[in-house]
């Protein structure tokens, strides 16, 4: 039975060999498959020899991609493959060896750990014949012990003394010379002049020292600065490059710039940021420059001499400058004493300020508020008013509407308002008025003032020195002087009042707007109007002198709101 299962068995191997049968199958199957490849290599001919070369190139390709196919599937089955080729031969024959590589690296790894183990061994076996008697083993272990503890305690160090005060400990003379050096170096540097420490002074010995007591050189060279007293290691605030201020203590600039932050914030705001650029940075100081925190703070808060100017643009007038930059005119006068006002000039430089702030602190905030809405006018026309004139028949209410908005404040002013939402709440009541239509006569009131005469002030509203004993300490208008004889104008159209002598005035003119205003025009030479007289705006009414109490030629002008005295410069 055996014998003839072997025969069956052998017979099946004879059986896998290669078959020619099957391999003229799969040939056959190859010259079919390439027909049409023959067919378009015969099309390709026309195109030249690139063409064919590629061709061949392409055909070349698939039968080394068939033939590996075949190889991997025959390793996949534990058969060896078959090949005439040297290439495909020496693949194979690589592919073979490496089992056996890697048992020989195996063998070889083992082979020393084996001399390893031998080597271990023999050694554990010396230190058994050469054991220490247990007394011996512990003496020496106390002994290394105490060693140990006394080096993890003391060390040998230089104690350096200043003028006879110890100044401190360092591991030697060198750190300590090095240190010497750098804030002589530094001392120089800081108090712009040259500096060195005395030898007499300074003393070194070196002896068995704590490690505790043992500082490093750095900490010796702040030491021996403090002592010295000329310098200080200090935290220095910087704005725009400028030193503000410094302090010895770490984090204490942080800290007041947070304070200053969390002063101006609360749970509503967005940010809060400085618009300058503010550093701390660690330096050397004169000490007599060290201050207090306290008055860092005073200091930062202030402002500092710094001129803000404006130069004059085409279309600027006096007033609109002021209000831009938030003064009064007479503010703005001050601040730029010997400008004519009336006579601006195309790129003259005007002082708008004469201190800025050290920090420029912008906190925007989120802020919510019940708002009023305006309303609206409508107007009916009315012969019986003049033109310019209104009467209000049915007056307006304001609405009034929730509003979440983003606000912009520049150390505590607003510049910025942007609105995010409104809702309204209540819609706003339109006002009703009349608008007059009928022709205004030329010398009706317009409410607006201009210069009477052209001139420079030299003399303000309000207290004052009298000038030479004469006229009024508390002056009711301003003098504007003018050569003898300068044409006066009407500030205003209305109705001459007086016209003639009046005591220190001179020769006065009065003129009554009809409106609550009246203005006075004193000290005149001469007057070219009578009382009852209906004046336009800008019509002349005298010439200027000198009369009355007065030092010299000039036009004093007086504006009066029912029969208040009110400064002229704040309607001009």
């Amino acid at each position: 039975m055996s014998q003839d299962l072997k025969k069956k068995q052998s017979t099946a191997r004879r059986g896998k060999a290669p078959q020619a049968p099957a391999r003229s199958k799969t040939r056959a199957a190859i010259s079919d498959w390439d027909e049409p490849a023959a067919e378009e290599r015969a099309t390709r001919t026309a195109s030249g020899t690139l063409s064919d070369w590629i061709f061949q190139m392409r055909r070349k390709t698939r039968r080394i991609q068939r033939r590996w196919h075949h190889i991997v599937r025959e390793v996949r089955k534990h058969n060896f493959p078959e090949s005439e080729r040297a290439p495909i031969l020496l693949v194979l024959f690589a592919w073979n060896m490496l089992p056996m590589l890697g048992s020989l690296l195996r063998e070889k790894t083992w082979g020393r750990r084996k001399q390893m183990f031998h080597a271990m061994e023999r050694l554990l076996a010396k230190i058994e014949q050469h054991r220490l008697h247990p007394a011996m083993f512990l003496g020496i272990g106390c002994t290394s012990a105490v060693v140990i503890a006394v080096c993890s305690v003391y060390t040998i160090g230089t104690t350096v003394s200043y003028d006879g005060e110890v100044i401190g400990a360092v591991e030697s003379q060198s750190t300590a010379e090095k240190a010497r050096s750098r804030l002589e170096t530094i001392t120089a540097r800081t108090l712009g002049e040259s500096f060195t420490i005395d030898d007499s002074l300074i003393q070194y010995s070196s002896g068995l020292l704590k490690r505790q007591d043992v500082m490093d050189g750095e900490t010796f060279e702040e030491d021996l600065s403090e002592e010295i007293g000329l310098v200080t290691p200090a935290y220095c605030l910087y704005v725009d490059g400028e030193r503000i201020g410094a302090t010895p203590y770490e984090g204490a600039l942080e800290e007041l710039m947070d304070q200053m932050k969390s002063a101006a914030t609360n749970e509503d705001t967005i940010s809060c940021e400085f618009a300058e650029n503010v550093e701390v940075k660690e330096e050397y100081v004169p000490t007599n420059e060290i201050m207090n925190l306290g008055y860092l703070a005073e200091t930062l808060y202030s402002t500092k001499t710094a001129e803000v100017t404006y130069e004059v643009k085409k279309g600027d007038t006096w007033s609109e400058i002021a209000e831009k930059h938030g003064l009064t005119s007479q503010e703005l006068k001050a601040l730029n004493p010997g400008y004519d006002i009336n006579k601006l000039q195309i790129g003259e430089v005007l002082t708008l300020s004469a201190s800025v702030p050290y920090l420029t602190m912008t906190v925007v905030q989120r802020e919510r508020y019940v708002d009023e809405v305006m309303y609206d006018i409508e107007y009916t026309d009315t012969a019986n008013l003049y033109k310019g004139d209104y009467k209000v028949t049915s007056p307006g209410q304001y609405g009034a509407a929730d509003v979440l908005a983003t606000v912009t404040y520049v150390n505590g002013e607003e510049t910025e308002r942007t609105v995010l939402s409104s809702v309204m709440l209540r819609e706003p009541v339109t006002e009703q008025q009349l608008r007059g239509t009928k022709e205004r006569p030329t010398w009706h009131p317009t409410g607006t003032f201009r210069w009477p005469v052209s001139g420079r002030v030299t003399s303000r509203f309000g207290g004052r020195k009298s000038p030479g004993g004469i006229g009024s300490t508390n002056h009711k208008g301003i003098d504007i002087a003018a050569p003898r004889g300068t044409p006066v104008y009407a500030a205003d159209g209305g109705t001459v009042t007086y016209a003639g002598w009046m005591s220190g005035y001179g020769y006065l003119v009065r003129i009554n707007h009809g409106n609550g205003y009246e203005t006075y025009y004193g000290h005149n030479s001469s007057l070219t109007v009578s009382v009852g007289q209906h004046v336009y705006k800008g019509q002349q009414i005298a010439r200027v002198g000198s009369t009355g109490n007065s030092t010299g030629n000039h036009c004093h002008f007086e504006v009066r709101y029912n029969g208040v005295a009110k400064n002229p410069l704040n309607y001009l």
